[in-house]
């Protein structure tokens, strides 16, 4: 799996995680995002700050996870950083921008809808290509046992 994808997993998360703050190697563990793509994350405002011990190393609450576990899904999904950033930005000025958010949402759900029946159609033209291939060399086999050979270049017709 590359750096962070959670391929549609939820994050772990361990009962113990409710009493006591996690260190940024344990959540890169468990999002499989880098500390590099983490510390980004904190600077770049897709997450608030995160709270330090007092050796000033990075201690992240469970709430912390959650809400890395859905913007991975929107990283995932397609959606920006820059629209992440917005998000995030709607998201830490409280429930008056829920409008905003849901707005944003739906939005980005209609262009990932479309994102999927484009990908489908392709998928679907590619089996295509793939079934005509298929015949090209069972017609090849038949030929072989005494049939005429197509000419060079006939495969194209599907193109």
């Amino acid at each position: 799996m590359t750096s962070g994808q959670t391929g549609g997993q939820p994050l772990k998360s361990r009962p113990q995680d409710r009493e006591r703050t996690l260190t940024i190697a344990q959540v890169a563990e468990r999002t499989g995002l880098s500390h590099d793509t983490l510390r980004y994350y904190e600077k770049a405002g897709l997450i608030e700050r995160v709270g330090r011990s007092t050796g000033n190393q990075r201690r992240y609450q469970t709430a912390d996870l959650a809400w890395l576990e859905f913007l991975l899904r929107l990283r995932e999904t397609g959606m920006s950083i820059a629209d992440m950033q917005r998000f995030a930005a709607l998201r830490a000025a409280g429930n008056i921008t829920v409008a905003d958010r849901l707005a944003m949402l739906r939005e980005h759900r209609a262009e990932l809808a479309d994102r999927i029946r484009a990908l489908r159609r392709n998928a679907s033209a590619l089996d295509d290509k793939i079934d005509h291939y298929e015949e090209l060399l069972l017609d090849e086999h038949e030929h072989e046992h005494g049939h005429e050979h197509e000419q060079p270049g006939s495969d194209d017709e599907l193109t």
